[in-house]
Protein backbone atom coordinates (compact mmCIF):
# COMPACT_ATOMS: atom_id res chain seq x y z
CA UNK A 1 0.00 0.00 0.00
CA UNK A 2 1.25 3.87 -0.49
CA UNK A 3 3.03 5.98 1.99
CA UNK A 4 0.14 8.40 1.68
CA UNK A 5 -3.38 7.50 0.76
CA UNK A 6 -4.72 8.28 -3.01
CA UNK A 7 -7.74 10.84 -3.77
CA UNK A 8 -9.43 8.47 -5.77
CA UNK A 9 -9.27 4.84 -6.77
CA UNK A 10 -10.76 3.12 -10.25
CA UNK A 11 -11.33 0.06 -11.03
CA UNK A 12 -11.49 -1.88 -14.53
CA UNK A 13 -8.33 -1.23 -16.50
CA UNK A 14 -9.49 -1.39 -19.55
CA UNK A 15 -8.62 0.99 -22.37
CA UNK A 16 -11.51 3.80 -21.06
CA UNK A 17 -10.58 3.14 -17.42
CA UNK A 18 -6.27 3.28 -18.19
CA UNK A 19 -7.22 6.79 -20.09
CA UNK A 20 -9.56 7.44 -17.63
CA UNK A 21 -6.96 6.90 -14.49
CA UNK A 22 -4.24 8.94 -16.14
CA UNK A 23 -6.50 12.13 -17.11
CA UNK A 24 -6.91 12.15 -13.47
CA UNK A 25 -3.12 11.66 -12.49
CA UNK A 26 -2.69 14.10 -15.23
CA UNK A 27 -4.43 16.98 -13.07
CA UNK A 28 -1.91 16.41 -9.86
CA UNK A 29 -4.97 13.52 -8.19
CA UNK A 30 -3.50 10.39 -7.07
CA UNK A 31 -5.00 7.70 -8.04
CA UNK A 32 -5.37 3.82 -7.05
CA UNK A 33 -6.45 1.30 -9.47
CA UNK A 34 -6.87 -1.88 -9.25
CA UNK A 35 -7.67 -4.89 -12.13
CA UNK A 36 -9.25 -8.18 -11.74
CA UNK A 37 -6.43 -9.63 -13.81
CA UNK A 38 -3.50 -8.04 -11.46
CA UNK A 39 -0.69 -8.20 -14.62
CA UNK A 40 -2.82 -5.87 -15.97
CA UNK A 41 -2.38 -3.50 -13.46
CA UNK A 42 1.26 -4.07 -12.86
CA UNK A 43 1.50 -3.46 -16.48
CA UNK A 44 0.01 0.07 -16.38
CA UNK A 45 1.46 1.15 -13.28
CA UNK A 46 4.98 0.24 -14.57
CA UNK A 47 4.26 2.02 -18.14
CA UNK A 48 3.41 5.12 -16.56
CA UNK A 49 5.50 5.93 -13.23
CA UNK A 50 6.03 9.52 -13.36
CA UNK A 51 2.50 11.34 -14.03
CA UNK A 52 1.69 14.34 -11.82
CA UNK A 53 0.02 12.90 -9.06
CA UNK A 54 0.72 9.30 -9.19
CA UNK A 55 -0.61 5.99 -9.79
CA UNK A 56 -0.84 2.88 -7.13
CA UNK A 57 -1.70 -0.47 -8.49
CA UNK A 58 -3.47 -2.25 -5.68
CA UNK A 59 -3.43 -6.15 -5.84
CA UNK A 60 -6.61 -7.10 -3.72
CA UNK A 61 -9.83 -5.35 -3.40
CA UNK A 62 -9.50 -4.79 0.52
CA UNK A 63 -5.95 -3.11 -0.25
CA UNK A 64 -7.13 -1.11 -2.77
CA UNK A 65 -9.63 0.17 -0.56
CA UNK A 66 -7.71 1.11 2.31
CA UNK A 67 -5.50 2.87 0.31
CA UNK A 68 -8.17 5.62 -0.67
CA UNK A 69 -9.11 8.73 1.56
CA UNK A 70 -12.38 8.58 3.28
CA UNK A 71 -14.31 9.31 1.85
CA UNK A 72 -13.45 7.13 0.20
CA UNK A 73 -14.13 7.86 -3.93
CA UNK A 74 -14.49 4.71 -6.15
CA UNK A 75 -14.62 4.82 -9.82
CA UNK A 76 -16.10 1.49 -11.39
CA UNK A 77 -15.55 1.15 -15.15
CA UNK A 78 -16.13 -1.91 -16.51
CA UNK A 79 -18.68 -3.44 -18.38
CA UNK A 80 -22.47 -2.20 -17.43
CA UNK A 81 -24.84 -4.87 -15.85
CA UNK A 82 -23.91 -7.81 -14.20
CA UNK A 83 -19.98 -6.84 -13.74
CA UNK A 84 -20.88 -3.52 -12.59
CA UNK A 85 -22.93 -5.57 -9.64
CA UNK A 86 -20.40 -7.87 -9.44
CA UNK A 87 -17.72 -5.35 -8.61
CA UNK A 88 -20.36 -3.19 -6.28
CA UNK A 89 -20.85 -6.35 -4.38
CA UNK A 90 -16.85 -7.02 -4.14
CA UNK A 91 -16.07 -3.63 -2.50
CA UNK A 92 -19.17 -2.93 -0.05
CA UNK A 93 -17.64 -5.61 2.47
CA UNK A 94 -13.99 -2.95 2.98
CA UNK A 95 -16.40 0.32 2.69
CA UNK A 96 -17.64 2.70 5.33
CA UNK A 97 -20.54 4.83 5.70
CA UNK A 98 -20.66 7.49 3.28
CA UNK A 99 -18.10 6.10 1.14
CA UNK A 100 -19.02 6.68 -2.83
CA UNK A 101 -19.11 4.42 -5.71
CA UNK A 102 -19.29 6.15 -9.25
CA UNK A 103 -20.11 4.35 -12.05
CA UNK A 104 -18.56 5.66 -14.95
CA UNK A 105 -19.79 3.21 -17.53
CA UNK A 106 -22.89 3.00 -20.11
CA UNK A 107 -25.57 1.42 -17.37
CA UNK A 108 -28.91 1.60 -18.06
CA UNK A 109 -30.41 4.52 -15.84
CA UNK A 110 -32.93 2.14 -14.16
CA UNK A 111 -30.68 0.66 -12.99
CA UNK A 112 -28.50 3.26 -11.87
CA UNK A 113 -31.98 4.26 -10.20
CA UNK A 114 -31.95 0.67 -8.83
CA UNK A 115 -28.44 0.77 -7.23
CA UNK A 116 -28.57 4.03 -5.55
CA UNK A 117 -31.72 2.99 -3.52
CA UNK A 118 -30.11 0.11 -2.80
CA UNK A 119 -26.64 1.45 -1.42
CA UNK A 120 -28.47 4.58 0.09
CA UNK A 121 -30.19 1.96 2.38
CA UNK A 122 -26.78 0.32 3.33
CA UNK A 123 -25.21 3.88 4.20
CA UNK A 124 -23.16 3.95 1.02
CA UNK A 125 -23.81 7.05 -1.32
CA UNK A 126 -23.84 6.35 -5.16
CA UNK A 127 -23.19 8.82 -8.25
CA UNK A 128 -23.71 7.37 -11.80
CA UNK A 129 -22.07 8.82 -14.39
CA UNK A 130 -22.14 9.24 -17.86
CA UNK A 131 -18.64 9.74 -19.67
CA UNK A 132 -18.54 10.46 -23.13
CA UNK A 133 -15.77 11.18 -25.88
CA UNK A 134 -13.96 7.51 -26.48
CA UNK A 135 -10.81 6.71 -25.58
CA UNK A 136 -9.19 10.34 -26.72
CA UNK A 137 -11.96 12.24 -24.30
CA UNK A 138 -11.62 9.94 -21.33
CA UNK A 139 -7.60 10.79 -21.78
CA UNK A 140 -7.41 14.36 -22.38
CA UNK A 141 -11.31 15.31 -21.36
CA UNK A 142 -14.23 14.05 -22.07
CA UNK A 143 -18.34 15.14 -21.48
CA UNK A 144 -19.53 14.37 -17.68
CA UNK A 145 -22.89 13.71 -16.76
CA UNK A 146 -23.26 13.08 -13.06
CA UNK A 147 -26.14 12.00 -11.51
CA UNK A 148 -26.87 11.12 -8.08
CA UNK A 149 -26.87 12.35 -4.27
CA UNK A 150 -25.55 16.30 -4.27
CA UNK A 151 -23.65 16.15 -1.38
CA UNK A 152 -21.81 13.34 -2.79
CA UNK A 153 -21.29 15.07 -6.14
CA UNK A 154 -19.93 18.09 -4.10
CA UNK A 155 -17.22 15.17 -2.75
CA UNK A 156 -15.76 14.59 -6.43
CA UNK A 157 -16.97 17.81 -8.42
CA UNK A 158 -13.21 19.38 -8.18
CA UNK A 159 -12.19 15.89 -9.84
CA UNK A 160 -14.51 15.96 -12.37
CA UNK A 161 -14.16 20.17 -13.14
CA UNK A 162 -10.41 18.92 -13.58
CA UNK A 163 -10.51 16.43 -15.79
CA UNK A 164 -13.73 16.97 -17.92
CA UNK A 165 -12.80 18.65 -21.37
CA UNK A 166 -13.07 22.59 -21.91
CA UNK A 167 -14.47 25.30 -23.78
CA UNK A 168 -13.89 28.59 -24.18
CA UNK A 169 -16.29 31.02 -22.20
CA UNK A 170 -17.41 33.40 -24.63
CA UNK A 171 -17.07 30.99 -27.85
CA UNK A 172 -18.14 27.81 -26.28
CA UNK A 173 -15.26 26.21 -28.50
CA UNK A 174 -13.29 23.35 -27.76
CA UNK A 175 -9.88 23.99 -26.13
CA UNK A 176 -7.62 21.48 -27.56
CA UNK A 177 -4.00 20.79 -27.55
CA UNK A 178 -4.01 18.76 -24.19
CA UNK A 179 -0.93 16.30 -23.89
CA UNK A 180 0.27 13.39 -21.54
CA UNK A 181 1.19 15.25 -18.33
CA UNK A 182 -0.18 18.36 -19.74
CA UNK A 183 -3.59 18.93 -19.54
CA UNK A 184 -5.60 21.90 -20.66
CA UNK A 185 -6.35 24.55 -17.81
CA UNK A 186 -8.71 27.15 -18.00
CA UNK A 187 -12.22 27.16 -19.85
CA UNK A 188 -15.46 25.69 -19.00
CA UNK A 189 -15.56 22.77 -17.71
CA UNK A 190 -18.03 20.31 -20.08
CA UNK A 191 -19.91 18.77 -16.39
CA UNK A 192 -22.52 19.80 -13.88
CA UNK A 193 -24.70 17.73 -11.92
CA UNK A 194 -27.69 16.54 -13.96
CA UNK A 195 -29.89 15.38 -11.61
CA UNK A 196 -31.09 12.60 -8.74
CA UNK A 197 -30.52 9.14 -9.18
CA UNK A 198 -30.27 7.97 -12.79
CA UNK A 199 -30.74 11.41 -14.63
CA UNK A 200 -26.85 11.14 -15.12
CA UNK A 201 -26.68 8.04 -17.02
CA UNK A 202 -30.53 8.85 -18.49
CA UNK A 203 -29.11 12.34 -20.19
CA UNK A 204 -26.09 9.94 -20.82
CA UNK A 205 -28.54 7.35 -22.85
CA UNK A 206 -30.19 10.35 -24.87
CA UNK A 207 -27.06 11.86 -25.93
CA UNK A 208 -26.25 8.39 -27.46
CA UNK A 209 -29.38 8.10 -28.85
CA UNK A 210 -28.88 11.84 -30.79
CA UNK A 211 -25.63 10.23 -31.61
CA UNK A 212 -27.23 7.84 -33.60
CA UNK A 213 -29.33 10.23 -35.37
CA UNK A 214 -26.64 12.62 -36.19
CA UNK A 215 -24.28 9.74 -37.77
CA UNK A 216 -26.89 8.74 -39.57
CA UNK A 217 -27.78 11.71 -41.25
CA UNK A 218 -24.05 12.38 -42.28
CA UNK A 219 -24.18 8.92 -43.90
CA UNK A 220 -27.54 10.09 -45.97
CA UNK A 221 -25.66 13.72 -47.39
CA UNK A 222 -22.89 10.43 -48.27
CA UNK A 223 -25.18 8.62 -50.00
CA UNK A 224 -27.33 11.12 -51.71
CA UNK A 225 -23.73 12.73 -52.87
CA UNK A 226 -22.47 10.01 -54.19
CA UNK A 227 -25.55 7.98 -55.30
CA UNK A 228 -27.19 11.18 -56.73
CA UNK A 229 -24.47 12.98 -57.77
CA UNK A 230 -22.18 10.52 -58.31
CA UNK A 231 -19.45 12.05 -56.61
CA UNK A 232 -15.98 10.12 -55.13
CA UNK A 233 -15.29 9.77 -51.51
CA UNK A 234 -12.45 12.07 -51.77
CA UNK A 235 -14.66 14.67 -53.15
CA UNK A 236 -17.44 14.00 -50.56
CA UNK A 237 -14.22 14.46 -48.32
CA UNK A 238 -13.56 18.12 -49.45
CA UNK A 239 -17.38 18.85 -49.43
CA UNK A 240 -17.44 17.74 -45.25
CA UNK A 241 -13.80 19.16 -44.75
CA UNK A 242 -15.60 22.50 -46.23
CA UNK A 243 -18.86 22.19 -44.39
CA UNK A 244 -16.64 21.75 -40.37
CA UNK A 245 -16.07 25.84 -41.34
CA UNK A 246 -19.74 26.89 -40.80
CA UNK A 247 -22.30 25.42 -39.04
CA UNK A 248 -22.28 22.27 -39.11
CA UNK A 249 -18.93 22.50 -37.78
CA UNK A 250 -18.35 19.27 -35.07
CA UNK A 251 -16.26 16.30 -34.45
CA UNK A 252 -18.60 14.02 -36.47
CA UNK A 253 -18.12 16.14 -39.59
CA UNK A 254 -14.46 16.89 -39.12
CA UNK A 255 -13.96 12.81 -38.78
CA UNK A 256 -16.40 12.00 -41.63
CA UNK A 257 -13.81 14.38 -44.07
CA UNK A 258 -10.95 12.39 -42.97
CA UNK A 259 -12.49 9.33 -43.23
CA UNK A 260 -13.64 9.84 -46.75
CA UNK A 261 -10.36 11.46 -47.87
CA UNK A 262 -8.21 8.39 -46.49
CA UNK A 263 -6.81 6.01 -48.85
CA UNK A 264 -7.02 1.78 -47.81
CA UNK A 265 -2.99 0.98 -47.26
CA UNK A 266 -3.63 -2.37 -48.41
CA UNK A 267 -5.71 -1.61 -52.09
CA UNK A 268 -5.05 1.88 -52.71
CA UNK A 269 -8.84 2.34 -53.25
CA UNK A 270 -10.96 5.06 -50.71
CA UNK A 271 -11.03 2.82 -47.32
CA UNK A 272 -14.45 3.77 -47.04
CA UNK A 273 -15.16 1.46 -50.06
CA UNK A 274 -13.57 -1.02 -48.08
CA UNK A 275 -14.98 -1.06 -45.36
CA UNK A 276 -18.63 -3.25 -45.26
CA UNK A 277 -21.45 -1.84 -44.85
CA UNK A 278 -23.22 -3.99 -42.03
CA UNK A 279 -23.28 -1.34 -38.74
CA UNK A 280 -22.96 -2.49 -35.68
CA UNK A 281 -23.89 -0.71 -32.11
CA UNK A 282 -23.95 -1.54 -28.37
CA UNK A 283 -27.94 -0.66 -27.41
CA UNK A 284 -28.40 2.64 -25.93
CA UNK A 285 -30.10 4.08 -29.37
CA UNK A 286 -32.43 1.24 -29.15
CA UNK A 287 -32.72 2.20 -24.99
CA UNK A 288 -33.93 5.72 -26.45
CA UNK A 289 -36.48 4.96 -29.03
CA UNK A 290 -37.86 2.27 -26.96
CA UNK A 291 -38.54 5.08 -23.66
CA UNK A 292 -39.17 7.39 -26.42
CA UNK A 293 -42.24 4.56 -27.02
CA UNK A 294 -42.92 4.05 -23.59
CA UNK A 295 -43.29 7.49 -22.86
CA UNK A 296 -44.74 8.40 -25.61
CA UNK A 297 -42.59 11.32 -27.16
CA UNK A 298 -42.42 11.10 -30.51
CA UNK A 299 -38.55 10.28 -31.48
CA UNK A 300 -39.17 9.48 -35.09
CA UNK A 301 -35.29 10.41 -35.99
CA UNK A 302 -33.49 8.62 -33.64
CA UNK A 303 -35.25 5.28 -34.06
CA UNK A 304 -34.91 5.30 -37.54
CA UNK A 305 -31.01 5.41 -37.47
CA UNK A 306 -31.14 2.68 -35.33
CA UNK A 307 -33.54 0.68 -37.74
CA UNK A 308 -31.14 1.83 -40.42
CA UNK A 309 -28.19 0.14 -38.36
CA UNK A 310 -30.32 -3.24 -37.91
CA UNK A 311 -31.28 -2.83 -42.04
CA UNK A 312 -27.77 -2.58 -42.76
CA UNK A 313 -26.93 -5.69 -40.67
CA UNK A 314 -28.72 -7.60 -43.03
CA UNK A 315 -26.63 -7.78 -45.13
CA UNK A 316 -26.53 -11.04 -47.15
CA UNK A 317 -30.00 -10.24 -47.54
CA UNK A 318 -30.17 -7.01 -49.15
CA UNK A 319 -27.63 -8.59 -51.87
CA UNK A 320 -29.65 -10.86 -52.92
CA UNK A 321 -32.92 -8.75 -52.79
CA UNK A 322 -30.52 -5.74 -55.01
CA UNK A 323 -30.76 -8.62 -57.65
CA UNK A 324 -34.56 -9.05 -57.65
CA UNK A 325 -36.11 -5.72 -56.70
CA UNK A 326 -36.35 -3.48 -59.33
CA UNK A 327 -35.30 0.23 -58.33
CA UNK A 328 -35.33 3.46 -60.73
CA UNK A 329 -33.39 4.06 -63.60
CA UNK A 330 -32.61 7.04 -66.23
CA UNK A 331 -33.24 9.77 -63.31
CA UNK A 332 -30.97 12.75 -64.54
CA UNK A 333 -28.82 14.40 -61.72
CA UNK A 334 -29.70 18.03 -61.02
CA UNK A 335 -27.85 20.21 -63.20
CA UNK A 336 -26.14 22.60 -60.90
CA UNK A 337 -23.89 20.42 -58.66
CA UNK A 338 -22.25 23.09 -56.20
CA UNK A 339 -26.28 24.04 -55.87
CA UNK A 340 -27.04 20.93 -54.83
CA UNK A 341 -24.49 20.00 -52.82
CA UNK A 342 -25.81 23.76 -50.76
CA UNK A 343 -29.07 22.23 -50.60
CA UNK A 344 -27.60 18.68 -48.83
CA UNK A 345 -26.22 20.88 -46.68
CA UNK A 346 -29.18 22.55 -45.36
CA UNK A 347 -30.98 19.28 -45.64
CA UNK A 348 -28.71 17.93 -42.50
CA UNK A 349 -28.39 20.96 -40.76
CA UNK A 350 -32.30 20.78 -40.52
CA UNK A 351 -32.37 17.44 -39.80
CA UNK A 352 -29.88 18.02 -36.96
CA UNK A 353 -31.89 20.26 -35.89
CA UNK A 354 -35.15 18.25 -35.49
CA UNK A 355 -32.97 15.07 -33.63
CA UNK A 356 -31.83 17.50 -31.16
CA UNK A 357 -35.59 19.22 -30.50
CA UNK A 358 -36.68 15.31 -30.19
CA UNK A 359 -33.74 13.97 -27.70
CA UNK A 360 -34.60 17.72 -25.65
CA UNK A 361 -38.06 16.24 -26.11
CA UNK A 362 -37.65 13.60 -24.18
CA UNK A 363 -35.29 14.66 -21.55
CA UNK A 364 -38.28 17.08 -20.60
CA UNK A 365 -40.91 14.54 -20.68
CA UNK A 366 -38.29 11.94 -18.60
CA UNK A 367 -37.84 14.85 -15.90
CA UNK A 368 -41.54 14.73 -15.37
CA UNK A 369 -41.73 11.15 -14.85
CA UNK A 370 -38.78 10.65 -12.62
CA UNK A 371 -39.35 13.82 -10.75
CA UNK A 372 -35.90 15.19 -11.80
CA UNK A 373 -34.87 18.95 -11.86
CA UNK A 374 -32.98 18.93 -15.77
CA UNK A 375 -31.05 22.49 -16.41
CA UNK A 376 -31.20 21.84 -20.59
CA UNK A 377 -29.32 25.02 -21.50
CA UNK A 378 -26.80 23.41 -18.91
CA UNK A 379 -26.72 19.75 -20.37
CA UNK A 380 -26.10 21.64 -24.04
CA UNK A 381 -23.14 23.37 -22.52
CA UNK A 382 -21.59 20.24 -21.27
CA UNK A 383 -22.06 18.78 -24.90
CA UNK A 384 -19.92 21.41 -26.30
CA UNK A 385 -16.68 20.02 -25.79
CA UNK A 386 -15.33 15.99 -25.11
CA UNK A 387 -18.13 14.21 -25.94
CA UNK A 388 -18.76 12.49 -29.73
CA UNK A 389 -21.67 15.01 -30.75
CA UNK A 390 -19.74 17.97 -29.98
CA UNK A 391 -20.24 20.96 -32.15
CA UNK A 392 -20.70 24.44 -32.62
CA UNK A 393 -23.98 24.05 -32.87
CA UNK A 394 -24.69 23.63 -29.33
CA UNK A 395 -23.98 26.69 -28.48
CA UNK A 396 -27.04 27.90 -30.03
CA UNK A 397 -28.86 25.51 -28.00
CA UNK A 398 -27.96 26.73 -25.05
CA UNK A 399 -28.57 30.51 -25.62
CA UNK A 400 -32.11 28.72 -26.51
CA UNK A 401 -32.40 27.88 -23.23
CA UNK A 402 -30.93 30.53 -22.30
CA UNK A 403 -33.42 32.86 -23.45
CA UNK A 404 -36.48 30.90 -22.30
CA UNK A 405 -35.47 27.86 -19.68
CA UNK A 406 -39.16 26.19 -20.11
CA UNK A 407 -38.92 26.54 -23.78
CA UNK A 408 -40.98 23.30 -24.68
CA UNK A 409 -39.59 22.30 -28.29
CA UNK A 410 -36.11 23.78 -29.83
CA UNK A 411 -38.66 24.25 -33.36
CA UNK A 412 -39.96 26.82 -31.18
CA UNK A 413 -37.06 28.84 -30.02
CA UNK A 414 -36.90 32.21 -32.30
CA UNK A 415 -33.24 31.18 -34.13
CA UNK A 416 -33.99 27.89 -34.56
CA UNK A 417 -37.78 28.99 -36.20
CA UNK A 418 -35.72 31.20 -38.45
CA UNK A 419 -32.62 28.98 -39.58
CA UNK A 420 -35.50 26.04 -40.96
CA UNK A 421 -37.88 29.15 -42.43
CA UNK A 422 -34.42 29.99 -44.18
CA UNK A 423 -33.47 26.47 -45.22
CA UNK A 424 -36.39 24.19 -45.47
CA UNK A 425 -36.93 24.29 -49.45
CA UNK A 426 -33.46 23.38 -49.71
CA UNK A 427 -34.63 20.24 -47.15
CA UNK A 428 -37.55 18.99 -49.45
CA UNK A 429 -35.69 19.42 -52.87
CA UNK A 430 -32.89 17.01 -51.83
CA UNK A 431 -35.33 14.52 -50.07
CA UNK A 432 -37.05 14.37 -53.11
CA UNK A 433 -34.24 13.88 -55.20
CA UNK A 434 -33.34 10.98 -53.43
CA UNK A 435 -36.43 9.30 -53.68
CA UNK A 436 -37.01 9.87 -57.11
CA UNK A 437 -33.11 8.69 -57.59
CA UNK A 438 -33.76 5.66 -55.29
CA UNK A 439 -31.24 6.43 -52.61
CA UNK A 440 -32.42 5.95 -48.73
CA UNK A 441 -32.77 8.80 -46.32
CA UNK A 442 -34.56 7.63 -43.01
CA UNK A 443 -33.66 9.96 -40.89
CA UNK A 444 -33.78 12.60 -43.62
CA UNK A 445 -37.29 12.03 -44.20
CA UNK A 446 -38.64 10.99 -40.63
CA UNK A 447 -36.76 14.48 -39.17
CA UNK A 448 -38.90 16.24 -42.31
CA UNK A 449 -42.27 14.27 -41.57
CA UNK A 450 -41.52 15.07 -37.50
CA UNK A 451 -41.64 18.93 -38.15
CA UNK A 452 -44.59 19.18 -40.63
CA UNK A 453 -46.10 16.82 -38.10
CA UNK A 454 -45.43 19.08 -35.26
CA UNK A 455 -46.49 22.18 -37.13
CA UNK A 456 -49.23 20.68 -37.84
CA UNK A 457 -53.10 22.38 -35.83
CA UNK A 458 -54.77 19.29 -37.80
CA UNK A 459 -53.56 15.46 -38.25
CA UNK A 460 -55.00 12.64 -39.78
CA UNK A 461 -55.72 11.34 -36.52
CA UNK A 462 -59.13 12.36 -36.04
CA UNK A 463 -60.14 9.37 -38.84
CA UNK A 464 -57.51 7.06 -36.94
CA UNK A 465 -59.37 7.29 -33.95
CA UNK A 466 -62.83 6.71 -35.33
CA UNK A 467 -61.63 3.75 -36.60
CA UNK A 468 -60.19 2.55 -32.48
CA UNK A 469 -63.95 3.97 -31.70
CA UNK A 470 -65.50 1.65 -34.97
CA UNK A 471 -63.92 -1.69 -33.85
CA UNK A 472 -62.87 -1.38 -30.42
CA UNK A 473 -65.09 0.96 -28.78
CA UNK A 474 -62.63 3.28 -27.66
CA UNK A 475 -64.28 6.52 -27.74
CA UNK A 476 -63.23 9.96 -28.96
CA UNK A 477 -63.28 13.27 -27.89
CA UNK A 478 -65.22 15.68 -30.10
CA UNK A 479 -63.81 18.80 -31.76
CA UNK A 480 -67.29 21.04 -30.07
CA UNK A 481 -66.37 19.97 -26.67
CA UNK A 482 -63.56 20.34 -24.00
CA UNK A 483 -61.14 18.07 -23.97
CA UNK A 484 -60.88 15.28 -20.95
CA UNK A 485 -64.86 14.65 -22.46
CA UNK A 486 -65.02 11.24 -24.20
CA UNK A 487 -68.05 9.87 -26.24
CA UNK A 488 -68.65 6.40 -28.32
CA UNK A 489 -70.74 5.89 -31.39
CA UNK A 490 -72.83 2.86 -31.02
CA UNK A 491 -71.81 1.72 -34.60
CA UNK A 492 -73.52 -1.61 -34.77
CA UNK A 493 -77.21 -0.42 -33.87
CA UNK A 494 -79.44 1.45 -36.46
CA UNK A 495 -79.32 4.92 -36.20
CA UNK A 496 -76.13 4.71 -34.07
CA UNK A 497 -76.89 7.01 -31.15
CA UNK A 498 -74.01 9.26 -29.47
CA UNK A 499 -73.62 8.19 -26.09
CA UNK A 500 -71.25 10.38 -23.52
CA UNK A 501 -68.59 7.60 -21.57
Amino acid sequence: MSETLSDIGLVGLAVMGQNLALNIADHGFKISVYNRTTETMEKFVADNPNTPGGVAGQKTVEEFVKSLKRPRKVIILVKAGGPTDAVINSLLPYLEKDDIIIDGGNALWTDTIRREKDLKEKGFRFIGSGVSGGEEGARFGPSLMPGGDRAAFAEIEPIWNAIAAKVDATTGKPLMGATPGNPVVGGVPCTTYIGENGAGHYVKMVHNGIEYGDMQMICEAYAIMTGVLGMTPEECGEVFAEWNTGVLDSFLIEITADILKQKDPVTGKPFVDIVLDAAGQKGTGKWTSVNALDMGVPAPTVAEAVFARCLSAIKEERVAASSQLPGVSGVAAPADKKAFVAAIHDALYCSKICAYAQGFQLMREAQKEYKWKLNFGEIAQIFRGGCIIRARFLQKITEAYARDGELVNLLLDPFFKSEIARTQGNWRTVIAAAVQAGVPVPTFSSALSYYDGYRSASLPANLLQAQRDYFGAHTYERVDQPRGKFFHLDWPEPGRPQLEV
